[in-house]
C-alpha cells in the first residue's frame, strides 16, 4: 500500500470513518477492559492468550489498514465540463462489445463489485477505458480479445 491512492466516493469515505473510530473504540475498551489472559498455563502456551494475541493482532491490522486508506485516499468528483468527455474515475460510461450493449460506472478498488456494475479503475477493462473518449475503440485481453467501443458517457457521483 505504498504511496497508493484510494479514489472513494464521499459516502464510502463516511462509511471508513465511521469504522474506523468504533475499532479505535472497541480496541480501548478491549485495552481497559480486560485482563490479557496469562501467557503461560503450565508450561504450555495459554490458548485464551493466543486467541486474545490474534483478536487485538487483527483488530490493530484493520485500524491501520483503515487509517492508511483515510490518509491517502482522493475523493471522486465530476470533473469540469470541458474534461466531461474524457472517461475518469466516476464515470458511467456505456460500451458496444461486439454488438453487446454494457454499461458500469468506473470506481476505486474499494467501491468495486462487478456485479452492480461498478469495476475498478485498476481492473484491465477500467484500466484501458480511462482517458478515452465516445467513439475510441479500445481492444481489451481480458482474457479474450474484445473491442470495447465508447457510446456514451456520463458523470453521477453519489
Amino acid at each position: 500500500m505504498d504511496g497508493k491512492i484510494f479514489h472513494i466516493t464521499k459516502g464510502k469515505l463516511q462509511e471508513l470513518k465511521k469504522e474506523y473510530e468504533l475499532l479505535l473504540e472497541a480496541e480501548h475498551k478491549k485495552a481497559l477492559g480486560q485482563e490479557a489472559p496469562k501467557i503461560l498455563e503450565s508450561e504450555d502456551l495459554n490458548p485464551e492468550f493466543v486467541s486474545f494475541q490474534e483478536d487485538v493482532g487483527f483488530l490493530r491490522a484493520r485500524i491501520d489498514e483503515l487509517k492508511n486508506i483515510i490518509d491517502r485516499h482522493e475523493l471522486i468528483r465530476i470533473p469540469p465540463k470541458d474534461k466531461q468527455a474524457i472517461i475518469g474515475v466516476g464515470a458511467k460510461v456505456k460500451v458496444d462489445v461486439g454488438g453487446q450493449k454494457d454499461e458500469f460506472v468506473i470506481v476505486g478498488t474499494l467501491e468495486a463489485n462487478p456485479a452492480l456494475g461498478k469495476i475498478s479503475n485498476e481492473s484491465p477493462v477500467g484500466r484501458a477505458l480511462l482517458g478515452h473518449k465516445i467513439g475510441d475503440a479500445i481492444e481489451i485481453s481480458s482474457p479474450a480479445k474484445m473491442i470495447y467501443k465508447v457510446k456514451n458517457i456520463k458523470y453521477e457521483i453519489s
